[in-house]
């Protein structure tokens, strides 16, 4: 006896009109969703781009301003012990080209020149005027003194900016972390000036 016909495959039921516009329209739903998630991934983005410049910015400004008030007591101590000129002079230079550093960094993080300075000549002024403004440091009357105090700043300084650079963004991290080095280099040359 020959075996029963087995059957074919089983029609599929044709979808009705509203099981295909219901289909479409949850799938217009979710593309929409979906596009409303990246637009709002991109502002989240933009907002958190926007966030890190500002801290940047601010990061930038605190150090110009703190290398500023560190090229005020070299001057202020180049004013007591003249005698310590040729041990200060190269020292305060590279002082000043790390203020002008944390002032370009400043104005690359927001594309805009930073309010205390600028690469112009007024701005230099104005931004030399603001650290003026600042009461004078005092500075000991023994040269040896002047420079252990000195050199406390500065290493005060580099150690506040290693701290610093942790949450600083990139490229500002990698520059306190060389100006940081640098200071720590100024406190041991004027320590070893000191003994």
């Amino acid at each position: 006896m020959p075996p029963p016909p087995t059957p074919g495959p089983l029609p599929l039921p044709r979808p009705s009109r509203r099981l295909l516009l219901a289909s479409g329209t949850a799938l217009a739903g979710a593309s929409l969703l979906t596009g409303c998630s990246d637009d709002s991934g991109a502002a989240a983005s933009r907002r958190r781009a926007k966030a890190e410049t500002t801290a940047a910015q601010k990061l930038s400004r605190v150090a110009a301003r703190d290398s500023a008030e560190l090229t005020a007591r070299y001057d202020a101590t180049l004013a007591a012990h003249p005698r310590l000129d040729a041990t200060l002079r190269p020292l305060r230079a590279q002082v000043t080209r790390h203020r002008e550093a944390f002032d370009a960094a400043g104005r690359g993080a927001t594309g805009t020149p930073s309010p205390d300075a600028s690469s112009s000549a007024p701005g230099r002024a104005a931004g030399a005027a603001a650290a003026s403004a600042s009461p004078a440091p005092t500075v000991a009357s023994d040269e040896k003194t002047a420079l252990r105090d000195l050199a406390t700043a500065e290493r005060k300084l580099a150690d506040h900016r290693a701290r610093a650079l942790v949450d600083a963004p990139g490229e500002l991290a990698r520059l306190l972390a060389s100006v940081a080095a640098a200071g720590a280099a100024h406190a041991y040359v004027l320590g070893a000036a000191a003994t």
